[in-house]
This record gives structure tokens, sequence and C-alpha cells, in this order.
């Protein structure tokens, strides 16, 4: 049975080791903070990778993201080829206001066109300001730190693995070539060989 007011007597104690230390306070702004690198800040685009798939306004269960592009046709690679049609992006925009930093939308774009930035200082005085267009986007792209180091146990991903066998296989072919046609060179009797002596016609 617990000894009446003992848990008092621990919360005051608490109280009497916290009272005598000193408290830190971060001068903010004059010194930033040191955030974690998973921090959730916002949400930096990356326009190049932007397929307009529109996945990621799909998923988002907010509906903050706006995505507006058109069709451009790509003429055909070589002659006789067939017209292509591709998508180009004309504006993807962000509402802050709305967004819940779920970060649905970096998980589901498969082609690695959004990033989280801890970038925190876009506070504005209106309301309607917090919907950003993809050129601050692009902006808080530079501020997205570099992914960390891959653990040195862990699988090789398999795009790379299938990469390398593939140069490995093309070494190996070219090494294979290389070495018949050095052998078919160093064989005698070949049309190579043109040191051999000729006899004079009608020597005895």
């Amino acid at each position: 049975m617990p000894i009446p007011g003992s848990g008092l007597a621990k919360g005051l104690a608490v109280t009497l080791r916290t009272m005598t230390k000193r408290a830190h306070t971060a001068q903010y702004p004059d010194a930033q903070p040191e955030l974690p690198p998973r921090t959730r800040g916002v949400i930096g685009l990356f326009e190049e990778n932007c397929t307009v798939c529109m996945l990621c306004a799909r998923e988002c269960p907010d509906w903050c993201i706006y995505i507006d592009s058109h069709k451009e046709t790509v003429p055909a690679a070589t002659p006789g080829g067939r017209e292509r049609s591709r998508n180009v992006l004309d504006r993807f925009a962000i509402d802050f206001s709305l967004c819940m930093y779920c970060g649905i939308c970096i998980e589901v774009c498969p082609f690695d066109a959004l990033f989280w930035s801890p970038e925190f200082e876009y506070a504005e005085t209106d309301i309607l300001e917090l919907t950003h267009e993809r050129d601050k986007l692009r902006e808080w792209m530079w501020t997205v730190p570099a992914p960390p180091a891959l653990d040195p146990a862990a699988e090789e991903p398999k795009e790379i693995a299938a990469a390398r066998k593939a140069v490995e296989k093309a070494e190996a072919v070219a090494a294979a070539a290389a070495a018949a046609a050095a052998a078919a060179a160093a064989e005698p009797g070949t049309a190579h060989d043109t040191d051999a002596p000729t006899t004079p016609e009608g020597d005895a």
C-alpha cells in the first residue's frame, strides 16, 4: 500500500531539482535553433522531376495542392517515328493554411519531386499569402538536407543492382570479344602472316 502523500513528495522533489538548475534561453532569432534532420517544416518542389501525374493532389487528405498543366507534342526522335505528347507543368501550389504536414504527398510521389525542408520561417500577416506557388517551393528545395548515409549492412537497391549487373555483363562481353580477337591475330598462317619468303619463278 503506497504511503499517503508519496506522489506529492515525488512531484516536489522534481520541482526542487529543477529550481537549482539554470534556465537555458535561446536568443531567437539571433540564434537559430538546431533542428532535427527529419524536421517537417515546408515542402520543397524539384520541378524537373514532376510529371504532372496528379498522385500528390489526389492523395492529399486536405486537398491543399493545386496543379495545372497542358499537353505538348514532342516530335519523333527518328525518321518515320511517332509523335508523342507530354504534360507540361503550368502551376504547382500548396496552401499551407490547410496543410496538416502528414507527408502523404511526399510518400506517394513516384518520381521524387517533393521533399521535406526544415524551413519554418514563413509566417504571413494574411492567410491568403500562405498559398505558395512553385517558384517559392523551388526556393525551399535548396534548404532540403542531404539524405543520410546508407547502412553498410543494408541490401543494395534493386535499381543499382540491376544497373551494376548490366555493366558487368557488357564488360564481360567486351573482354571476351577482345580475347577472341587477340587469339585470332596470334594464330600462324592467317592473312596477317606476310613475312614468308618467296621463290622467284624459274629457279632450280
